[in-house]
C-alpha cells in the first residue's frame, strides 16, 4: 500500500514512510528511487514549474477582515484587541498572525499532489533555536500548530511570501529580496536532492546545530547568529526565575503583568493541576519518571506570539529538590489545522489536536524536546512543552540584506529537511530539478504574494480605524 500522505489505521493517524510508502509488512517492497524521481519529473507536465509563480486574487476571495474576525470564534474575548493590535503593527504582523487567510489562497493554487507533513505556518519567524535533549543548541522549524499532512508547495509559498515581506520591511530592495527568495529555493531544492538520495534512516539523523551554523555562515548572519545564540543559552528555567517570579510567604509565584500574564480561578488551577497529570502518561518513561518528581507550584496564563493571542496558553511553574530546581512548562490550545478543512473537508482526522501537534513537530525536527506531550483541560485541547529550554531566535529586524539572503538559504534547507524526513523527497527532487526554473517561479510568486498581504494589512488598518475591531496597541 502506497500514500502520498498520512492513512487511517483504527482510530490513529500511522504516517507515510521518508519517501512516501506507508507498509503493512516489511516484506513489502518499496518503489525503487530512480521510478520516484521519474514521476517527480512527469508532474511537469501537469503541472508546469513556472504556474506555481501564479498569484491573482480571484474575484470570489473572502474579505481577509472578516476571516480575521471568524478567527476569533472560540478566543479568549478580552485578548482579541491585543491580537489585532499585534497583527495591524506591520504587513509582518498581519502575514504571521493569518496564516488562515493564507491557507485559504494557496489551497486553490496548482500543487503536484506530493503531501508529506507540512509545518504550515513556515514563516520566516517560525525557525529557531532551542535545546537538544543533550543541551546542545539546534537550529530547526519550532512552531507546529498548524502542523498537517498537505502540499509541500503550501509551506514554501508560504516561507518565501515572508521572506520577501520582511525583507521589505526591512529596508531591502526588490533586488534584495528576489535575492533572498532565490537562495532560500535553491538550498531548498539542493537538500531535498541530497536527502533523497540518502538512505531513508539517515535522513533522520540530518540536523543543524547552532555552532556549525555561526562557523558556516558569511560574515554579517555570523554575527547575528553568535549574538542569539548567547542570548538564547541563557534563556532557561532556573534564570527564569527571578523575571517572571517572586516569592510570597515562602512560597514561589508567578508575577502577573496584566494583561500579557494572568492568574486564574482556583477552579481552573485544579483542572490544570490534574491534566498536567494526565500529560505525565504522554511522556516517554524515563522523563515521566523524571518530571514526576517535581510538584506544581503555581499556574498563570500567559499571552504568546500573534496568532496565538486569544487561544488559551498556561505557564506552570514545577519545583524540584530545592528552590532554584526548577522547570517551566507551558500549556497551549491545539485547534484544527488551518490546513486540515483542505484535506479533509469538514472530517477531523485527529481525534486530539494537541496530540497531532506532539506527533508531527517529532516528525518534522531532527530532535524534539522530551517533555513534548498533550493533554486536555476541560473541553479544550493542549499540548505541552517546556517554556525556557534556550528558546531563541534570529532577530530579523537586525539583520541586513546580505545577511537575509543568507538566512533564507538556511531556512530554505531546514525546510527541505522536514519534508524529506516524512514523504516525498525523491518526488519532489525530480518536480524541482537542478535549474533554477522553480526558483524564478517561486520569486515571482512572493512578489505578488507580498503585495497581496500589504493590501490586505491595510484592509484590517481601515476596519480598525473604522471600529469594526477592538484593538489595543503595544502590547
Amino acid at each position: 500500500m502506497t500514500s502520498t500522505g498520512d492513512v487511517r489505521a483504527g482510530a490513529h493517524t500511522v504516517l507515510a514512510d521518508a519517501d512516501g510508502a506507508a507498509y503493512s509488512s516489511l516484506r513489502q517492497r518499496p518503489v525503487d528511487r530512480s521510478e520516484r524521481y521519474a514521476i517527480g519529473r512527469a508532474l511537469r507536465k501537469r503541472v508546469p514549474r513556472s504556474a506555481l509563480g501564479d498569484w491573482a486574487p480571484p474575484d470570489d476571495r473572502a474579505d481577509p477582515v472578516q476571516q480575521v474576525i471568524d478567527s476569533h470564534e472560540g478566543r479568549v474575548e478580552e485578548l482579541v484587541p491585543v491580537r489585532v493590535g499585534r497583527m495591524i503593527a506591520s504587513p509582518y504582523g498581519f502575514l504571521r498572525g493569518a496564516a488562515g487567510v493564507m491557507a485559504d489562497d494557496v489551497a486553490q493554487l496548482p500543487a503536484t499532489g506530493i503531501t508529506p507533513v507540512v509545518c504550515g505556518d513556515a514563516h520566516l519567524g517560525n525557525f529557531g533555536f532551542y535545546a537538544s535533549p543533550e543541551l546542545d543548541l539546534v537550529i530547526d522549524l519550532n512552531d507546529f500548530d498548524e502542523a498537517h499532512p498537505g502540499s509541500w508547495e503550501w509551506d514554501v509559498r508560504r516561507l518565501v511570501a515572508s521572506i520577501w515581506v520582511a525583507g521589505r520591511q526591512n529596508g531591502a530592495s526588490e533586488d534584495g529580496c528576489e535575492a533572498a527568495v532565490m537562495e532560500c529555493m535553491a538550498s531548498y531544492r539542493e537538500e531535498v536532492r541530497h536527502l533523497a538520495d540518502q538512505p531513508l534512516l539517515s535522513r533522520s539523523y540530518q540536523r543543524l546545530d547552532v555552532d556549525r551554523l555561526a562557523e558556516e555562515s558569511s560574515k554579517p548572519l555570523r554575527a547575528e547568529v553568535q549574538r542569539a545564540a548567547r542570548r538564547a543559552r541563557n534563556r532557561t528555567s532556573d534564570r527564569a526565575l527571578p523575571r517572571f517570579t517572586r516569592e510570597v510567604e515562602g512560597r514561589r509565584r508567578i508575577v502577573d503583568e496584566p494583561p500579557l500574564i494572568t492568574h486564574l480561578p482556583d477552579a481552573e488551577v485544579e483542572l490544570i493541576a490534574a491534566a498536567l497529570d494526565e500529560y505525565l502518561l504522554t511522556l516517554a518513561p524515563h522523563w515521566r519518571r523524571v518530571l514526576g518528581g517535581y510538584t506544581l507550584v503555581d499556574v498563570a496564563h500567559k499571552v504568546v506570539g500573534v496568532g496565538s493571542v486569544g487561544l488559551r496558553a498556561y505557564v506552570a511553574l514545577l519545583e524540584g529538590s530545592s528552590a532554584d530546581d526548577v522547570v517551566f512548562l507551558q500549556l497551549k490550545q491545539a485547534r484544527r489545522s488551518v490546513l486540515a478543512r483542505h484535506v479533509h473537508g469538514e472530517q477531523a482526522l485527529h481525534a486530539h489536536q494537541g496530540q497531532r501537534v506532539v506527533e508531527y513537530q517529532q516528525a518534522l525536527q531532527t530532535v524534539s524536546d522530551p517533555l513534548l506531550g498533550w493533554t486536555t483541560v476541560g473541553d479544550h485541547q493542549f499540548y505541552v512543552r517546556q517554556f525556557r529550554n534556550m528558546k531563541g531566535a534570529i532577530a530579523l529586524d537586525a539583520i541586513d540584506g546580505a545577511a537575509l539572503a543568507d538566512y533564507a538559504g538556511v531556512v530554505g534547507h531546514l525546510l527541505a529537511k522536514g519534508h524529506a524526513r516524512t514523504s516525498g523527497a525523491s518526488r519532489i527532487a525530480g518536480y524541482a530539478g537542478s535549474s533554477d526554473n522553480l526558483d524564478v517561479a517561486f520569486c515571482r510568486f512572493a512578489r505578488a504574494y507580498a503585495d497581496q498581504t500589504e493590501a490586505d494589512h491595510a484592509a484590517l488598518v481601515a476596519a480598525v480605524d473604522r471600529g469594526v475591531l477592538p484593538v489595543e496597541r503595544g502590547v
